[in-house]
C-alpha cells in the first residue's frame, strides 16, 4: 500500500476535510429541508426538485472524492506496482454509471 492510503484509510489535509464536511453539511440541510417539505404537505414537484438538487450535490461530492482518489491513491498504487487498485477503481466507477 502507498503512503497516502494505508490500511484502507486516506490521510486528508485539514483544508480538504473542512471543504468536504462543508459540502456534507449543505447536503444534510437539503435533506432536512425535504423532510420539512413533506411534513408541511408541500407540492410534489417542489419536493422532487429538492430531491434532484440533493442528488446532484451528492454526485458532485462523489466526483470530488473520486478525482482526489485517482490523483493520490490510484496514482501511488500504480507507481508501487499495485495492479489491484485498477480493478477497485473500475468497480467503483461502475457503481456511478
Amino acid at each position: 500500500m502507498n503512503e497516502c492510503c494505508t490500511q484502507r484509510k486516506k490521510h486528508r489535509s485539514p483544508e480538504e476535510v473542512k471543504a468536504l464536511v462543508n459540502r456534507l453539511n449543505r447536503i444534510e440541510g437539503q435533506v432536512r429541508g425535504i423532510k420539512n417539505m413533506l411534513e408541511n404537505d408541500e407540492y410534489c414537484v417542489d419536493i422532487l426538485n429538492q430531491i434532484s438538487a440533493s442528488q446532484a450535490a451528492l454526485g458532485s461530492l462523489a466526483s470530488v472524492l473520486l478525482e482526489e482518489h485517482i490523483r493520490t491513491c490510484v496514482a501511488e498504487g500504480i507507481k508501487n506496482g499495485d495492479t489491484e487498485i485498477i480493478s477497485e477503481l473500475t468497480n467503483t466507477i461502475k457503481k456511478f454509471i
